[in-house]
């Protein structure tokens, strides 16, 4: 059975003072729920990396980046961090292709597919983030750009490199916009891409790997869309900001590994 993740996506938000009170309400809370059975993650603004290093020490929280250089060798490379950096610094994961990043920053596929290679070469366990705009849906893209973000960025990686990526569809239309994909929806799509994968690599890598859900997970409906056959968790924006919101979510995920 795969194990559920739940991934915190601080995003360009935090301060010290607030990064520790929900650090701290979050070690309590997930202590309580004995959440053991869910993987969480919290990926803070780099400029807290290490503070949050330090709070999260001796819990199951485990620490991620937000981004990571493509290149490998230590450089001229002007504000940019290498995946080895975020290794020095405790991290354990890395976001990778987040619609943010292609549609604000100009990441091309061949980008996307560098920055995994980068990520797994340095031992930091990627989360993929793909899905499509509200106009690729209506338009009848969705399959066809889903699957393409998904070979491009794994295409020339092995099983054993395979094995350790995260996959988050992230319907883009959904992100921030307080609208979600229904649960059916999001099973469709999550389906399709194991679907993928299992072309890739084959069924038993397939059934291995975890995808995760990124539009708008909420308290609200965690619960629905955890419940899908092949939905592993979420990745978690805003409602990340808000201890009992993120607890919530996370005994969500816990409960449904616990019916199983």
């Amino acid at each position: 059975m795969r194990k559920a993740l739940v991934a915190a996506n601080w995003k360009m938000n935090g301060r010290r003072s607030a990064n520790e009170k929900l650090i701290a309400a979050l070690v309590a809370g997930l202590d309580q729920a004995k959440a053991g059975a869910v993987d969480v993650v919290v990926f803070p603004p780099a400029v807290y990396l290490a503070d949050v290093r330090q709070m999260v020490s001796g819990s199951m929280i485990e620490l991620g980046a937000q981004n990571v250089s493509l290149e490998s060798l230590d450089g001229a490379f002007t504000g940019e961090c290498s995946a080895q950096m975020f290794c020095d610094a405790g991290c354990g994961w890395v976001l990778v292709g987040h619609s943010e990043r292609r549609a604000m920053f100009g990441e091309t596929e061949d980008v996307v597919a560098a920055k995994m290679r980068a990520a797994l070469d340095a031992d930091l366990s990627p989360v993929l983030c793909v899905g499509e705009t509200l106009e690729q849906r209506q338009g009848g893209a969705l399959e066809q750009v889903v699957s393409s973000q998904v070979v491009s960025a794994l295409s020339s990686l092995s099983v054993p490199m395979l094995s350790r990526v995260v996959l988050a569809y992230e319907p883009v239309w959904a992100i921030g916009s307080g609208l979600t994909a229904s649960p059916e929806q999001a099973q469709e799509v999550h389906e399709m891409i194991r679907a993928v994968v299992a072309g890739m690599g084959g069924e038993e890598l397939a059934q291995k790997i975890r995808i995760v859900y990124g539009g708008s997970v909420s308290a609200a409906n965690a619960e629905l869309i955890f419940a899908q056959p092949d939905i592993d968790g979420g990745l978690v924006g805003g409602a990340s900001l808000k201890a009992e919101d993120f607890l919530a979510i996370c005994r969500a995920s816990a409960d449904q590994a616990a019916v199983g």
